[in-house]
């Protein structure tokens, strides 16, 4: 007799994560069927989708969301009817806190074991929202190792599985077979710049990126700049900002080189010699490349003032968070202009001895995060089966 797990994933992370763990699950209990919200990469291991993951892939604070929230609650309000009605064995919340949790409350409260994977931020902001996790959470799986002593002191059941990224990418980085594949020039300096995946961000850092390029290309006239862009929307962007400041430029001014590819951030990143990164997943992945980088972000007034009341950490990036202390730059806001980024990046790289340093962290970084994650995970969601 078959069983159904009732999934739900938010973004292209939670699908990377969603897809390796049906197919782990799917190796041990081939009997389990999975419906919800899925991606493509879930979909293609046999995950049934009710809605586009799309839906749930927001970003901001305040103004910036504030029109999705009526479409989310009709989702939610339909998920929690569809779930009551076929009663799945178990549910997994794949990351999307904020819509995630509601739905897995209204579930446990009828009885069905709700498992989360990926907690939230609780250790940088919103420390208040563990009395709704432990409402909402029959179990966590969580992916770094600070934070199972937060649910332990919650006396919420908690797994540490360690990064799924940490098991994929290779401790040992092969830089050259990157260029090979993206046919690089052999003695470029090579960047890597990642402006985001969402049209909104891509829009508030797109002008940031371009002039980092040009002013980095004063100096070093053979840096190639790779900008990988998974959308036409954000393509279009970045190129019609590239084109205007190039026109806009005196006849004795340099051109940087700037070559855009669709995707291939992953290959981008492990082809660099530095990255420029906006905040998020993309400075983890880099992390566990080995890259030297310099995170940077800018949001609305709005939102960024409603954060900084919220955060509870000086950094933001995952790679100084986890090693608790400012090992890479974060240029955020007033401080992400092209001179400050453009001179970081340049120093950084200049300093030998420091690039060092900090591959020698994210190496430790890499060996903490590998765990075998998705065994780790699938023998804890097994135990509720």
């Amino acid at each position: 007799m078959r069983k159904l797990v009732g999934i739900v994933a938010g973004e292209a992370s939670g699908d990377l994560i969603g897809s390796y763990l049906i197919r782990t699950l799917k190796k041990q209990r081939p009997d389990l069927d999975f419906v919800g919200i899925a991606g493509p990469k879930m979909i293609a291991e046999g995950a049934e989708s009710l809605y586009p993951i799309s839906k749930l892939s927001l970003h901001g604070y305040g103004f910036d969301v504030l029109k999705e929230i009526p479409g989310l609650l009709g989702i939610r309000r339909a998920l929690v009817r569809y779930f009551k009605r076929v009663q799945p064995s178990i549910f997994i919340g794949i990351d999307a806190p904020d819509f995630n949790f509601s739905l897995e409350r209204k579930l446990k409260r009828i009885g069905i074991k709700t498992i989360h994977y990926v907690s939230p931020s609780i250790w940088a902001w919103r420390k208040g929202r563990m009395s709704k996790i432990k409402r909402s959470v029959s179990h966590m799986l969580a992916l770094f190792p600070f934070e199972p002593a937060l649910y332990e002191a919650a006396k919420v059941p908690v797994t540490y599985v360690g990064h799924p990224l940490a098991d994929i990418i290779p401790i040992e980085v092969d830089t050259q077979s990157a260029r090979e594949a993206l046919r690089l020039e052999k003695h470029s300096m090579i960047v890597a710049m990642l402006p985001g995946s969402r049209v909104g961000e891509v829009g508030r850092l797109t002008e940031l990126f371009v002039e980092t390029a040009f002013q980095i290309s004063k100096q070093r006239e053979d840096a190639l700049f790779l900008v990988p862009l998974i959308t036409r929307e954000t393509r279009d962007i970045f190129e019609k900002a590239l084109f205007d400041r190039i026109a806009s430029l005196d006849p004795s001014g340099v051109i940087p080189n700037v070559r855009i590819v669709f995707g291939h951030s992953h290959l981008a990143m492990q082809a660099a010699d530095v990255v420029i990164v906006a905040s998020g997943t993309a400075t983890l992945e880099a992390a566990l490349l080995k890259k030297p980088m310099v995170i940077t972000y800018k949001m609305p007034w709005f939102s960024w003032q409603i954060l900084k009341r919220l955060n509870y950490l000086p950094y933001v990036g995952l790679p100084n968070i986890l090693a608790g202390r400012f090992v890479v730059p974060e240029l955020l806001q007033k401080d992400a202009n092209p001179e400050k980024l453009s001179s970081t990046v340049l120093e950084m790289m200049a300093d030998k001895s420091r690039v060092k340093e900090i591959v020698t962290e994210f190496t430790n970084i890499h060996h903490l995060l590998r765990q075998n994650t998705e065994e780790k995970a699938v023998q804890a969601i097994l135990s509720y089966l």
